[in-house]
């Protein structure tokens, strides 16, 4: 099934229902979610993007995006933390009256990872990438609760950089928390129509032999699509598998 939505064309607008639809998309850099971004735009979706960076790059991506995007709103200052996290969510929540999709993407290069000498050391990490976009899911399920909207949100963790022996096993361990994560949510918001699905780090070693995961962020884009439509009503609570470092579509 990934495959088949991996070759869906994301400039055919092969998801009608995603046009006007309100998309909240955090951790937007101009290397990272330009692609996931520029599809739901070419849907006609409305936009609400955060973004940390507000350099001429980043206002070149946003203006990118409001050619296609039916309505866009950029929220800035956004560093990624809990109480951020939960600004970002309110504030975006009420640009268009609700949410119906939420994509959170969390970026970590491997020199965040290098010199993790201890468990502890692990888990601080995966607590400071992990929590913020934990907030923000709750609060926008909440928000879709309350509202009475089914909706989807899909967290995305990406590693970044040369991926080590060392690198891989933090990456299993962000991995396997972010698993836990996207379950527990999931079963949390399913009575709601709210699903919960991620895309994760592949946990294994450089070299090592794997079914082939996502590869690229239009891969990435595709599946982010197919999860906030219609046709994915059924699934959530799903981690897919991502390769190390990402490559966009320029």
């Amino acid at each position: 099934m990934l495959m088949s939505v991996i070759d869906n064309s994301l400039t055919s607008s092969r998801y009608g229902e995603l046009a006007g639809a309100r998309v909240l998309i955090t951790g937007l850099t101009p290397a990272a979610g330009v692609d996931i971004a520029r599809a739901f735009a070419d849907h006609k979706a409305r936009l609400v993007v955060g973004m940390s960076e507000t350099d001429e790059e980043a206002t070149a991506v946003v203006a990118m995006l409001a050619e296609t995007a039916s309505e866009l709103a950029q929220l800035d200052g956004y560093s990624g933390d809990t109480a951020g996290a939960q600004r970002l969510t309110q504030s975006a929540s009420q640009v268009f009256g609700g949410l119906d999709a939420v994509v959170n993407i969390v970026t970590i290069d491997a020199s965040e990872i290098a010199g993790l000498e201890s468990l502890e050391e692990i888990e601080g990490l995966a607590s400071r990438k992990l929590s913020p976009i934990l907030e923000i899911s709750r609060i926008a399920a909440n928000r879709m609760r309350v509202l009475m909207t089914e909706g989807s949100i899909l967290n995305i963790v990406i590693l970044t950089g040369p991926i080590s022996s060392g690198a891989a096993l933090v990456g299993g361990y962000l991995r396997s928390a972010l698993a836990t994560m996207t379950r527990l949510e999931a079963e949390a918001w399913a009575g709601h129509g709210i699903r919960v699905n991620a895309i994760g780090p592949r946990a294994s070693l450089p070299g090592e032999r794997t079914a082939a995961g996502i590869a690229s962020e239009p891969e990435m884009a595709a599946v982010a699509l197919y999860l906030a439509s219609k046709r994915a009503r059924k699934m959530s609570g799903q981690l897919f598998d991502a390769e190390g470092a990402l490559t966009r579509c320029d």
